[in-house]
């Protein structure tokens, strides 16, 4: 018998049939004796239609009730799965984060775990009970409910993973598992079995959409196994986790790819400072403003001038935030001194991840030799001990993640 919490997503809900759907893989765990643990999200598309209706009614709103608004699709989810479940004479109930209680800061919109009670779920658990809990939503220090921000359920999963020390947290989605590519974009990529944490935590920063962010560090922090599995496939077929893609420790690889899998994020906009003045203080005047105001820079170049006094310093930023950020670079122009300032929506960044770019030389070069010989420029370049991103034109984005998938062998591997 295993402990385990199974997390649903929105499409993995999107419909009756899609419930009816997620309660039978339920069953199928129920029944094989385990411990099982649901955490929900809202049906597709009910997060985004509460985010409109808090705007239409107000342009400017409290935060608190916001999250008051927001956090109702779970709770609607988390109800219905209930019912198909003991309609399936299978014991359930459902528990709202106040009623776990789940823990939060008080940041309404973006709040953080801070602490799970499991009393009363070990306590069901222990009399064989499934306990459905809304994700996506806690309780802050002022006894009201708080939102973890987009993608929270997966943290909501994981969280209640660790505080249970469940042997395993599967999260239920519209695809198989991870892939070395975009397979809407690469016909050839195929699914990956394992993946270390530090992997994963690359792909889902660098564009992946299978996994949240928070919710891989937090298994890696606690090593807890993440098993991402399609909610499409016949609740019969194959009960091994190893029907999707296991997120697990480096050790619990035997071998290493060189490079696991190729992203790209199409959300990136950048931004060149011409004629800096090269002196001690400057990157802090540049960055600093932008950090004040919560735009996180990504990648950064600095190209120093011939006579040693003066540089240009390029940068990436969210193209959402290009607007404010143009306008914050504007604003300390005197201060900064620079000449003038260029700025480009239309790039992209393409990495590629591995944890065995660790181990094999020339790792970077076979990048570049890729996308040279189908005479891509490069604009940027950054690197980390596992990935290396290269930001293009947005245009050649599909040539450069198939050239690239071929050049590190990942084409029907």
């Amino acid at each position: 018998m295993a402990r385990l919490v199974l997390k649903f997503g929105g499409t993995s809900l999107a419909d009756m049939e899609r419930l009816r759907h997620a309660a039978a893989h339920v069953g199928r765990e129920v029944e094989a004796g385990h411990e099982v643990t649901v955490v929900v999200s809202a049906m597709a598309g009910v997060t985004n239609q509460l985010i409109n209706w808090t705007r239409e009614a107000a342009t400017i709103h409290d935060a608190r009730e916001y999250d008051a608004v927001v956090s109702t699709g779970e709770q609607v989810t988390s109800g219905l799965l209930v019912m198909i479940l003991q309609n399936n004479s299978i014991a359930a109930r459902s528990w709202l984060g106040w009623q776990v209680p789940i823990i939060t800061s008080g940041v309404h919109g973006a709040a953080r775990i801070e602490n799970i009670d499991i009393t009363h779920l070990n306590e069901r658990l222990a009399q064989k009970q499934v306990p459905v809990v809304a994700g996506f939503q806690g309780v802050g220090p002022d006894n009201r409910i708080t939102t973890l921000g987009r993608g929270g359920s997966d943290t909501s999963a994981v969280a209640l993973a660790v505080a249970l020390g469940a042997d395993r947290c599967d999260i239920y989605t519209d695809v198989e598992g991870v892939y070395t590519a975009d397979p809407r974009m690469v016909v050839s990529a195929r699914k990956i079995d394992r993946v270390t944490y530090e992997e994963m935590l690359e792909m889902a920063s660098l564009g992946a959409k299978v996994l949240q962010t928070r919710s891989v560090e937090l298994a890696m922090a606690h090593d807890i196994k993440l098993c991402v599995r399609s909610s499409f496939a016949s609740p019969e077929e194959g009960d091994s986790p190893f029907s999707g893609t296991l997120v697990c420790g480096e050790d619990k690889i035997m071998e290493q790819e060189i490079v696991s899998g190729i992203t790209y994020a199409h959300d990136e906009a950048k931004i060149t400072l011409v004629q800096v003045a090269d002196k001690p203080g400057v990157a802090a005047d540049i960055f600093d403003p932008l950090a004040d105001v919560g735009i996180n820079v990504d990648m950064i170049v600095q190209n120093v001038s011939e006579n040693g006094e003066q540089t240009d310093v390029t940068f990436t930023v969210s193209r959402n935030d290009l607007p404010e950020a143009l306008k914050i670079m504007e604003n300390c122009r005197d201060a900064l001194g620079y000449r003038k300032i260029i700025s480009a929506e239309d790039v992209a960044k393409v990495s590629v991840v591995g944890v065995g770019m660790r181990s094999h030389a020339g790792s970077a070069l076979r990048m570049f030799r890729a996308l040279a010989d189908k005479g891509i420029n490069i604009q940027v370049i950054s690197t980390s001990e596992i990935k290396i991103s290269v930001l293009i034109e947005e245009q050649y984005t599909e040539l450069a993640v198939r050239a690239l998938h071929t050049a590190y062998g990942l084409d029907g591997a």
